[in-house]
């Protein structure tokens, strides 16, 4: 059974689309029908339902996509075993990203990376902590930067404590204040950002039984930051997104320590292109942070 038949049909499972399958592996529209057509033909049974607004897996396909990217998974790991015993590194790793880590990190990273082993290619997938997750348990990435959760479903490498401030403009009340509390964050309109996975946020106003007087739930950053630019609420975002903050806004802390923990999340099992890119990314941090 050829193995380029099991790439296909998982590149097809992740973009959704015969065409942009074949385009993202080079390939034939043609070509990759065939695969499809061969490998339902061995299996026999249908992995793929077609239709005009596009491709979805039938439950045999779900339920084989799994096994299919761990035989992929293990391939790519036996060719980087190989090498690595040839004092080689090479191979291909995927990396889950969201948008913080992908601005402030990662082209450092990268670039040292190309530098010591640019034999090792590095494909990148930008969701949000929630996508990172599913894509790792799924098999579709070798690793993800997350918000720290307790999972016994792969190993969490701790990364950064990333502060959580409140974010004003210069006509809130609160512009002046040194500090901000929970009682302060009950009297106003508050913007709540918006994201799939551990939500930093809302887990603060949980343990700490805070009903904020929610105006509106935006998922990018820079749309927060512009609505209480016009003085539409306040919100509460880590540091790390608040490089462009405009100057009519201030970023204050909280009563109480509070922080979003980052960590790098890998599949059990990683391969050796994995581990440099984690071992890599922790040194490069820990020199940043001396």
């Amino acid at each position: 059974m050829s193995l380029v038949k099991f790439e296909i049909f998982s590149k097809i499972a992740e973009v959704g689309s015969f065409t942009k399958a074949a385009d993202s592996l080079q390939l034939t529209q043609s070509a990759v029908s065939h695969a499809i057509t061969s490998l339902e033909k061995e299996f026999e049974l249908t992995l793929i339902n077609r239709n005009k607004t596009g491709v979805t897996l039938t439950n045999a396909g779900e339920h084989l996509l799994f096994t299919i990217r761990k035989v992929l998974h293990y391939n790519e790991k036996v060719y980087q075993e190989a090498a690595s015993l040839n004092g080689l590194s090479k191979g291909t790793i995927k990396i889950g990203i969201f948008t913080s880590v992908s601005m402030k990190w990662l082209p450092d990273i990268i670039k040292i990376m190309e530098a010591k082993y640019p034999a090792i290619h590095i494909e990148l997938k930008e969701g949000d902590y929630f996508e990172i997750e599913q894509w790792l348990l799924s098999g579709e990435i070798d690793c993800g930067f997350v918000n720290i959760t307790q999972s016994n479903q792969f190993d969490i490498m701790p990364l950064k404590n990333d502060p959580l401030l409140c974010i004003v403009s210069n006509q809130s009340e609160l512009y002046n204040k040194p500090v901000v509390t929970f009682e302060d964050l009950k009297k106003v309109d508050f913007i709540m950002p918006s994201y799939g996975g551990s939500h930093d946020v809302k887990r603060l106003f949980e343990a700490y039984n805070v009903q904020p007087n929610i105006r509106f739930e935006l998922m990018e950053e820079t749309a927060i930051m512009s609505m209480i630019s016009h003085h539409l609420g306040i919100s509460i975002l880590p540091e790390m997104v608040l490089d462009s903050l405009p100057k009519q806004l201030r970023a204050i802390p909280l009563e109480v320590n509070s922080y979003r923990s980052i960590g790098l999340a890998t599949r059990y099992n990683l391969s050796p292109a994995g581990r440099k890119f984690a071992e890599i990314t922790k040194d490069w941090l820990s020199g940043k942070e001396q």
